[in-house]
């Protein structure tokens, strides 16, 4: 592949958003090309086999969005992504089959400038199919809204569940407030790298924190990894009945709701199934019901980059219980989607830049 690719675009958003799809497996291509088909705002306009080929069809016409996958013959899916944005960037949204190896990869593709991280549709299982179409459909949507800063609404008609499918709304408050707090965030596009950054700047005695990133089942357990390997506290995928300590952040695992909950002074997660809530499994909503319900005055809410409204109703909730809510600003979001959502409702008591953020969190916790 040439390193001087000239590309022309001509982007308007009042058309549909053109996707290319790279991928060795025909039939990935194939079923991906009826799933985004499917969605009326979203346009395939063409598949390629490997990136020599995507790459051609770049130089005659330049696509909104690309769907890439990691392991193809002549050229792997990073290599053709690091090309892509030292030329000229476009969206990418990396397609990964979920294996340990493959999901170790994909992350490493999220620092390289790929937007977001999908699951490859698998035949077979009209539920999962059915679930993998919103996902990709609304990664691809974050995509082009990363590009262009805005994207018309898009009508769906699957249905959108709240939090009410995994956990009733508390009646009464929580407990009145005690010595030790802690810190409830979510994330979704753009993420991975906003809690990287908040992270980092922690103290290793920093409050037990709880984190729903949107991600898919298997990636959690590496990203997880990898941050407990840049900061001061610790990082793990959460486990079932795992304690919430000072100087220690549990990452939700893709696929599995997320909740905390109170044994006397005891705060622990319980990792549970359940249906999809505001199209997404772990759900932020979700995980902020219960801190409303089990912490209240007792925990820090955070919502950061991502697109979509989920976790704006649960941080509703916690403000409303007593807790201190937080909302990423506009300027340093990637997608500002579920930030603009929670403050529309009136649910955020500050606003600010992602830098300012964990400093912003201690000084709740002290």
């Amino acid at each position: 592949m040439k390193s001087n690719l000239v590309f022309k675009r001509n982007f308007s958003m009042k058309r549909k958003i053109k996707v290319l799809i790279v991928d060795d497996s025909a039939v990935v291509r194939q079923t991906l090309k009826s799933v985004l088909s499917s969605d009326p705002g979203i346009e395939v306009m063409a598949t390629a086999a490997d990136p020599y080929i995507a790459a051609n069809k770049i130089r005659r016409e330049v696509p909104d969005v690309i769907t890439l996958d990691v392991e193809m013959p002549r050229m792997d899916g990073i290599t053709f992504l690091k090309k892509i944005m030292n030329q000229h960037p476009i969206p990418v949204v990396i397609c990964s089959g979920l294996t340990k190896k493959g999901s170790e990869t994909a992350l490493r593709a999220l620092e390289y400038g790929a937007v977001e991280i999908i699951e490859k549709p698998r035949l077979g299982t009209r539920q999962f199919l059915e679930e993998s179409k919103v996902r990709i459909c609304d990664a691809v949507k974050a995509a082009a809204c990363v590009k262009a800063r805005r994207i018309e609404k898009i009508r769906t008609v699957e249905p959108k569940l709240n939090a009410d499918a995994v956990l009733p709304k508390a009646r009464s408050r929580a407990m009145i407030r005690t010595t030790e707090k802690i810190v409830l965030m979510g994330a979704s596009t753009g993420g991975t790298e906003a809690l990287r950054i908040f992270l980092e700047i922690l103290p290793p005695d920093a409050p037990g924190i709880v984190i729903v990133q949107h991600m898919p089942e298997h990636f959690t357990a590496a990203f997880a990894k990898r941050l407990n390997g840049l900061c001061k506290v610790s990082v793990k995928e959460a486990e079932n009945n795992d304690t919430v300590l000072r100087g220690r952040t549990l990452i939700a695992p893709g696929n599995r709701h997320t909740l905390l909950k109170r044994s006397g002074a005891r705060y622990y997660v319980e990792v549970r199934d359940g249906p999809l809530v505001c199209r997404h499994r772990p759900s932020v909503d979700v995980l902020f019901r219960s801190g409303a319900r089990y912490a209240g005055k007792n925990a820090v809410g955070v919502i950061m980059t991502g697109m979509g409204d989920d976790g704006a109703r649960g941080m509703l909730e916690m403000k409303d219980a007593g807790a201190r809510t937080i909302a990423q600003d506009e300027a340093s979001s990637i997608v500002f989607g579920m930030p603009q959502e929670a403050i529309k409702r009136g649910a955020v008591h500050k606003v600010l830049p992602l830098e300012r953020i964990a400093g912003a969190v201690l000084g709740e916790c002290s």
